[in-house]
């Protein structure tokens, strides 16, 4: 008798994981900010290139067998990661610079005119919250909907229907995505400030650093790591806000960090153009890779490989041991290059990401396989033309003799 009792709930288990591992409940999927997920089912990586048809600043969010992702202009896009076409797509009215999250079937995102929750099986907005800009990406924490906002408010949200659950007027503007750990929210602004406030509205601590914090926080060991446009890496313990430790990487600081506790490592990046490896336990620097431009993206963990964009156009894949480049990926082909300030997501063997030319990429991860991009095609006719010119140029100075 307890022996079935004990089978049936192990196999009431194993088909619920699934389903709770499915959502998408944070800024790069969670507060270490890996932007990982398993495969949840038989799943081909395939190359391909979708374009949208405005800057992609945002990451995408994964759920099922799709990637949804949100142009500039805020057009919401749910694209099949399979075959790279557009199953549905919906006109949010209002452009938007924050990244969406899904939790059991619908998606919330933050837009210049509030927040939003969409059904995704209705491909619906179902309520919406109106308040200033939202650049916030929310975070899902016990069926509440968190997130900052311009107004300096950090809000907490009904998922069913946007009743207001928390309401807390902080200062400075609330771009910095916030993380919720152990009914303790974490945010930054642009005041200068982190703040850990309970979800009780009570506030537990804040720090100030030297300038604005629009970098999102990231957990590991009762500590929040974070980096600030003052130039630094922050590491600070979660009970009281006192410093563990904090790392000056000679420019501002847009990139969240992201977090491997298996291997005491931290990745983030920089204005200064570099990719840093540092130790969470006392801020080491493992090494660094340096890109030459920009690096605001914040990097997708994937076994041994850490993989982002840069300003400059490019996207790479490191080791993470050694900082070593294992492939660069550069969708402009030099002469159409677009900046990449969309962070990527990766499913399975499937690494996606979208740049400001409004292209969204599927990569091979494990093969190094990259998709044909349209810039390739406009770049062979640029230097056909230009060869072109020069015959012409070559012939006219030749009959001029």
């Amino acid at each position: 008798m307890y022996k079935k009792l004990l089978i049936g709930f192990i196999i009431c288990i194993l088909c619920l994981s699934p389903i709770a591992a499915e959502d998408w409940n944070s800024f790069a999927g969670g507060a270490d900010h890996n932007g990982y997920r398993d495969e949840g089912s038989d799943f081909v990586t395939n190359l391909w290139v979708f374009s949208i048809g405005s800057p992609i600043h945002s990451s995408p969010a994964i759920y099922k067998d799709y990637i949804y992702v949100v142009s500039g202009d805020g057009i919401l896009k749910a694209i099949d990661m399979e075959s790279g076409k557009e199953e549905w797509d919906l006109d949010l009215e209002s452009p938007t610079n924050s990244s969406p999250i899904i939790n059991s079937n619908r998606l919330y995102i933050g837009c210049e005119d509030g927040l939003k929750a969409v059904n995704i099986n209705s491909h619906k907005i179902v309520w919406e919250y109106n308040c200033d800009s939202v650049e916030s990406t929310p975070f899902f924490y016990n069926d509440i909907v968190y997130f900052g906002s311009d107004d300096g408010h950090l809000y907490g949200l009904d998922k069913e229907d946007g009743s207001v659950e928390l309401n807390k007027k902080l200062d400075g503007e609330l771009k910095s995505s916030p993380i919720v750990v152990d009914d303790s929210i974490y945010i930054g602004s642009t005041n200068s400030k982190l703040y850990s406030i309970g979800t009780d509205k009570e506030k537990n601590w804040e720090y100030t650093t030297g300038d604005e914090i629009v970098s999102s926080p990231a957990y590991v060991n009762d500590t929040v790591i974070f980096g600030s446009t003052d130039g630094n890496v922050y590491c600070l313990n979660t009970s009281d806000g006192d410093l563990n430790w904090k790392v000056d990487l000679n420019n501002k600081i847009i990139s969240s960090p992201t977090i491997d506790e298996h291997d005491n490592s931290l990745y983030i990046g920089s204005d200064e153009g570099n990719l840093t490896c540092l130790d969470i336990r006392d801020g080491t620097t493992k090494w660094s890779f340096s890109t030459g431009s920009k690096v605001q993206t914040t990097p997708a963990l994937k076994d041994n490989l850490i993989a982002f964009g840069s300003s400059n156009g490019n996207f790479y894949v490191l080791n993470k041991f050694t900082g070593l480049e294992e492939f660069t990926y550069n969708p402009g082909t030099i002469l159409f290059n677009s900046p990449i300030t969309s962070s990527a997501v990766i499913n399975g063997n499937s690494l996606m990401f979208g740049d400001d030319s409004g292209q969204l990429y599927s990569l091979n991860i494990e093969k190094y396989e990259v998709p044909s991009s349209v810039q390739l095609y406009y770049s062979i006719a640029v230097l056909v033309i230009i060869v072109i010119v020069a015959v012409v140029v070559v012939r006219k100075v030749k009959g001029k003799k």
